[in-house]
């Protein structure tokens, strides 16, 4: 067996000659061998991920085809939610016309105020209303950053219900009540409130004051129109310091500009903003209970002895 072979390349310039060991053949032999397994290995590969890719594309274009069907759903619902609304917006105002044949609900052009006749309303009456419902400020000085109403919410980013006003307060800022009232809540709130205060009124009314930094008072004090309940502060879900003051009525919220605005200089502007309360009913109830001690009184008191000059 031959151990080296001889290997000659001849060109103009001459003949030139190689010897090609045994063991350099085989070292290229091997080399070439892992080249060889490189290559289709390498081939192997390129044609799986090649599988992988359009399998992944298939995948990509069947969520696209299920996106394309939920946004189809998805404005045939809407379709159906307006198409429910417009008919009970239409249901409502036959409702509407129903009850206002039937002289079960005012017309338009009957005003509350006028319906509540508060014209017949005494002074102490009047007076009564403003200490035992809500009105008037919970703070000296006043300004609404945020109303009741929709919006997005400063922390959590998204749309919901702000059930009261915000009322631009530094901490520390002293916090009044808004009418007579009994202590229902005092203290840290799971709502997001933070530190709250809620106080329960007469007619079903209630009052909360919420991110307080501290307060004054706790569960079962009654308190009068304009007592210190606390101090504002920052706590819960709170962007900046702030005072959050809601007005309810039969654990209703309601919008608490009209009541904050509410005095007797401006009484009937309530009953004209509100009317989703029974008003009159309220005022008869009202009367009612104002004369019940004076009758109460000249059945009860003993008749007084004759007395001799």
């Amino acid at each position: 067996m031959r151990d080296q072979y001889r290997i000659t390349i001849t060109s103009f310039e001459g003949s030139h000659h190689y010897t090609l060991t045994q063991l350099m053949r085989r070292f290229l032999a091997a080399t070439a061998a892992v080249l060889g397994v490189l290559f289709v290995g390498g081939f192997i590969s390129i044609y799986f991920l090649s599988s992988e890719l359009y399998s992944l594309k298939k995948f990509q274009d069947q969520i696209k085809n299920e996106n394309i069907a939920l946004l189809a759903e998805q404005e045939r619902l809407q379709a159906s939610v307006e198409e429910k609304a417009a008919a009970l917006s239409v249901m409502g105002e036959e409702l509407d016309s129903i009850e206002l044949m039937m002289g079960l609900k005012p017309g338009a052009e009957d005003e509350l105020y006028e319906r509540l006749d508060t014209a017949s309303q005494t002074v102490q009456e009047k007076r009564y209303m403003l200490t035992s419902i809500p009105s008037g400020y919970p703070l000296e000085e006043t300004k609404v950053t945020s109303f009741f109403g929709m919006r997005k919410h400063p922390v959590l980013g998204k749309m919901k219900l702000h059930g009261g006003a915000d009322l631009r307060a530094s901490i520390g800022t002293p916090v009044f009540a808004t009418a007579d009232g009994v202590v229902e809540w005092a203290g840290m709130h799971e709502s997001g409130l933070g530190r709250m205060v809620k106080l329960s009124h007469n007619f079903g009314f209630s009052t909360v004051y919420g991110h307080l930094d501290k307060t004054t008072i706790s569960v079962g004090d009654y308190v009068r129109q304009g007592d210190v309940i606390g101090y504002s502060g920052n706590t819960g879900l709170s962007s900046a310091p702030h005072l959050h003051y809601e007005v309810r009525h039969l654990h209703r919220r309601l919008a608490p500009r009209a009541f904050m605005e509410w005095s007797l200089e401006n009484y009937d502007v309530l009953f004209t903003k509100e009317e989703r309360i029974k008003w009159d009913s309220l005022a008869k109830a009202l009367k009612k209970q104002m004369a019940l001690p004076e009758r109460r009184w000249s059945q009860l008191a003993p008749a007084l002895p004759a007395t001799s000059s």
